[in-house]
């Protein structure tokens, strides 16, 4: 068995290169591919700033992810504070014992174990390590001199620069949820919506405004568009996502929705009546048909 580990948050273009690195290797060697990852994130156990973690991937997003890339072994490993506490020998011999594991691939920079050794640390430890430079080649996927990381995706998303994470994960952000109950009122001004709750409660929504959102609903896909936001001029208070899916008209409640993110139209506003709220969602759609 040949292996890669780490988080993988949002299974990015950074990381898929590793990936492919590793199903490369893997059939160079006859060996079969595993990734193992962790769940929670390490900062959610050793710091304590766990209530501000927003995360780009769900553990079930993550291995769906990371199975489209061709792995189809993932192996999730739950991260507690002994477990961070392996050094990185120890760290080789649990993966060579729990398994099979006869080489591992890394990052050039990447560090393991507590004791926070790199690639070039690691001859002679028992199991084979392999380097792989990530950062360079991200560049040259990219055509520019941005390198990737889940850190300026988070932050790309934070800023409401949908098209710019989209293109550092190589796939359009989404949000997976049940649908809500609202309060009804978008349905009395032309523009219903379906308001989901979040499967994943860590999962990090975009800045708030209007979006052009692509819509997964009982196995179809619709346009549509969606507001993030505390919807101001109804007197909200309250973070919610709600999406018009356009020329659609069933009762979806209760069932599961997904949306993904194409682009910002603009910021979530206060309009001083619902008749020009709603002339603004028909320009907002407007823009969106018409593109």
């Amino acid at each position: 068995m040949i292996a890669t580990s780490g988080f993988f948050d949002g299974v990015h273009l950074g990381h898929r290169l590793v990936l492919e690195k590793l199903i490369s290797l893997s059939r160079e060697r006859g060996e079969d591919p595993l990734v193992v990852t962790f769940w929670p994130h390490p900062r959610a156990v050793l710091q304590n700033d766990a209530r501000e973690l927003q995360l780009l991937s769900s553990p079930d997003e993550k291995k769906t992810l990371i199975a489209s890339v061709g792995i189809s072994r993932v192996e999730v490993v739950p991260f507690t504070r002994s477990f961070a506490a392996m050094t990185a020998r120890e760290y080789l011999d649990f993966l060579r014992e729990s398994f099979d594991v006869s080489c591992v691939l890394m990052g050039y920079d990447n560090r393991i174990g507590s004791d926070g050794l790199t690639a070039a640390d690691l001859d002679g430890y028992g199991v084979e390590v392999v380097a792989f430079g990530q950062q360079a080649s991200v560049r040259n996927v990219l055509s520019s001199e941005m390198t990737v990381s889940s850190t300026k995706i988070r932050k790309a998303l934070e800023e409401g620069r949908v098209e710019a994470a989209n293109a550092m994960l190589g796939y359009r952000y989404g949000l997976d949820g049940a649908v809500v109950p609202g309060n009804r009122l978008g349905r009395t001004i032309g523009f219903p919506t379906a308001n989901i709750r979040e499967y994943e409660p860590l999962k990090l929504i975009p800045e708030n405004g209007v979006y052009e959102v692509a819509v997964l609903v009982e196995g179809e896909w619709f346009r549509g568009m969606c507001n993030v936001g505390l919807r101001p001029t109804v007197g909200g208070t309250t973070r919610t996502v709600e999406t018009h899916i356009f020329d659609f008209d069933r009762n979806i409640y209760g069932l599961p929705l997904r949306i993904e993110f194409i682009r910002r139209i603009r910021e979530e506003r206060h309009f001083p009546s619902l008749e020009a709220l709603s002339r603004q969602l028909q320009e907002d759609k407007d823009c969106i048909i018409k593109k």
